[in-house]
């Protein structure tokens, strides 16, 4: 293992992939370090769409499958946070589901958290720059950029029914999600190509340039600094400590659990905590670890049969055998679903300037994050607060890397939250009583699917947790109590920035994974252009 080199970048999630293959290629004189603690290859389950059925519910070697702290607003229970381990990050284990927010959630980070050079304009150059999308060029979409954006190859007749019924309900449609209007319920494009997930690993990192090492199984146990420089990184690797020096900067894109808990056991972060750990205090930065903020979800599952809807009965094994089949040889079926096919953005109360909730129609009963099997077939309509007023932390288990992060996303501990939701689940009931979704003659699992007020607000605090799109532990701001500055560079020490969705002062409204690929084109553009060269 090479022990220089000019850049460490340390995580290969999302934007740690856009990053490292954007500099790579750009400067093709600058060698560049890749580290990643999980493994190289993701596996078939992680290639196959419908593998997420797999993936995601269980702690894996491409999953932590970490848990939170009890959560009071949930009554006490305890949380479930998968997270994806491996050279893709969460890519290797999501629903691909392509969506990059809201331009308000943008235009605010500029406004209001003096986010200068992150407003829409900005964002919308780098995201038109990653894209592929199959649809094609104009001026909200990209062509033949890394990250492969399509439409379903085999979309499933149950969604279409969500979509028929959403409309039979009042509701408007919307056949772009990422065009002029969010708002409206439709089809999801995805991050596939020819039928298959299209990783962030596969979208930047293939093939690999020549100048950049990827050291996946490579654990990052601190930063190494003097003097208030970051001047390497401390690894694990295989049974064996090293140190890795970066000649210009290093680059931390962990995630916005894994970021902040890197920060905090070099000595970045709220002083009294890391003494209370025995960790020697490089800078007392406040704000590290804190602002966590994460979609949380209601689901509402329904027991129906129709041979659309998956389940577990012996015909869907049969199914899927034939799934298989044509899978391998077509790249089509059922197995090329991302299991969240339709959905859309809502307002709950007139006069919003933009959508509120957000909605994931599942042809399957995901019931406590799919942990908990059922005998028979289903679908489950989920509901989710896109711009949370809760906020929560993370903070440290203990000073080693490779134990887990304490998580605490406070779920409800704002009143409007639960308000929000409960408004949210009854537009997504509402669909669900029209015709097109009444023929299913489904029948709630948990609840009676007709709760109002206070039982529908204790059911939410029974059941609901998150969609797992958590932000904002690193926050960038132009205010001094912000961990970055709007270049992504730590206040109070050198050469060490933060580059992934930990960064986001506030949650964007929708999923995470492009914003998250377009912080690392962002990140490379800074970059880049301090050395005086544009994006290659």
């Amino acid at each position: 293992m090479p022990d220089s080199f000019d850049f460490v970048i340390v995580g290969a999630g999302p934007a740690g992939c856009a990053l490292a293959g954007r500099l790579a290629r750009s400067r093709p004189d600058w060698r560049i370090a890749l580290l990643e603690a999980g493994p190289a290859k993701a596996g078939l389950v992680s290639e196959v769409p419908l593998g997420i059925a797999l993936a995601t519910p269980r702690a894996s070697a491409i999953n932590y499958a970490y848990e939170t702290v009890p959560q009071p607003g949930l009554n006490g229970r305890t949380g479930f946070q998968p997270r994806g381990r491996g050279v893709g990050g969460s890519s290797l284990i999501n629903a691909m589901v392509y969506i990059r927010g809201h331009r308000g959630d943008y235009e605010s980070w500029e406004r209001d958290a003096g986010c200068n050079g992150w407003g829409w304009e900005d964002v919308l150059r780098c995201f038109r720059r990653a894209e592929n999308n199959e649809r094609g060029e104009d001026a909200l979409h990209g062509a033949g950029g890394p990250l492969n954006v399509t439409d379903l190859r085999t979309p499933n007749s149950a969604a279409a029914a969500f979509i028929e019924a959403a409309s039979q309900a009042g509701l408007p449609l919307n056949d772009d999600f990422n065009g002029p209007e969010q708002e409206g319920i439709g089809w999801y494009q995805v991050t596939q190509k020819s039928g298959s997930r299209f990783s962030a690993a596969r979208a930047y990192l293939e093939p690999p340039p020549a100048n950049l090492a990827i050291l996946a199984e490579t654990q990052a146990l601190r930063v190494h600094f003097e003097n208030g420089r970051a001047l390497g990184v401390v690894v694990s690797r295989g049974g064996a400590e090293a140190t890795i020096e970066a000649r210009a900067e290093i680059i931390v894109s962990a995630g916005a659990f894994g970021s902040p808990q890197l920060l905090m056991v070099s000595g970045i972060g709220p002083a009294a905590h890391l003494a209370s750990h025995g960790i020697e205090v490089k800078h007392d930065s406040p704000e590290v670890g804190s602002n966590l903020q994460d979609h949380l979800d209601f689901c509402d599952n329904l027991r129906a049969r129709d041979p659309a809807l998956f389940g577990t009965d012996l015909s869907q094994l049969a199914a899927l055998w034939r799934g298989w089949r044509q899978y391998r040889r077509e790249g089509r079926g059922i197995l090329t679903s991302n299991v969240a096919e339709a959905g859309g953005f809502l307002r709950t109360q007139p006069g919003l300037d933009r959508p509120d909730v957000q909605l994931h129609f599942v042809h399957a009963i995901v019931d406590d994050h799919g942990r908990k099997r059922h005998r028979f077939r289903g679908f489950s309509m989920h509901s989710c607060v896109l711009r949370p007023k809760s906020r929560g932390t993370v903070r440290l288990r203990s000073r080693d890397m490779r134990d887990p992060p304490l998580i605490d996303p406070g779920f409800l501990s704002e009143p409007e939250d639960l308000e929000t939701l409960v408004r949210g689940v009854g537009l997504a009931r509402r669909i669900l009583r029209a015709p097109a979704m009444r023929r299913f003659g489904a029948r709630p699992v948990h609840g009676t699917g007709e709760e109002e007020g206070e039982a529908l607000k204790s059911l939410i605090r029974q059941r609901a947790d998150t969609i797992y799109h958590p932000v904002g532990t690193c926050r960038m701001g132009g205010d001094p109590c912000s961990v970055l500055d709007p270049q992504l560079r730590v206040r109070g020490v050198e050469r060490l920035r933060v580059v992934d969705a930990a960064i986001m002062p506030s949650l964007v409204g929708g999923n995470t994974q492009a914003p998250s690929s377009m912080i690392g084109e962002r990140a490379a553009e800074i970059l880049l252009a301090h050395n005086r060269v544009g994006v290659g």
